[in-house]
């Protein structure tokens, strides 16, 4: 009888670990206005509003860059739900016969650029840059 035990737990284990289940990860950035450029981790990782596969929970460095405004720089915190703290873990990575989606949604609000170099002043460095330039070839 432990035999037959021994053997109906062990095609148990192999048909549980056949099983899809898992934790799919994705974040969105989002940004008011839409179009700045996202870096992740100092990665860059598309405009504004993109998403993308995530494997760990944690705090990451997200920044915005769009012509106009001024560069936002966060460290945003990713929680992890319930599901994803030991020891309940490893049954949702791992054992669940379905497919767990988390999401998160972030969007931030860019501020307009407040340094607006005149047109005058933005044509000499041009042509400063020009001239040296053509001395330093």
């Amino acid at each position: 009888m432990p035999r037959r035990f021994s053997f109906a737990l062990l095609l148990a284990t192999a048909a549980l670990s056949a099983l899809p289940g898992c934790v799919h990860r994705r974040m969105t950035v989002a940004s008011n206005p839409p179009g700045a450029r996202v870096l992740l981790d100092g990665n860059e990782v598309g405009e504004t509003p993109t998403s993308v596969d995530f494997t760990h929970f944690g705090t990451r460095e997200v920044v915005l860059q769009k012509d106009g405004y001024d560069t936002l720089k966060t460290m945003q915190k990713v929680p992890a739900p319930w599901y994803q703290i030991l020891p309940f873990e490893f049954f949702a990575d791992n054992l669940l016969p379905y497919q767990l989606t988390n999401r998160h949604e972030f969007t931030y609000q860019l501020q307009p650029s407040s340094t607006i170099v005149p047109t005058q002043e933005l044509l000499g460095r041009a042509n400063s840059l020009r001239s040296e330039a053509h001395l330093n070839p």
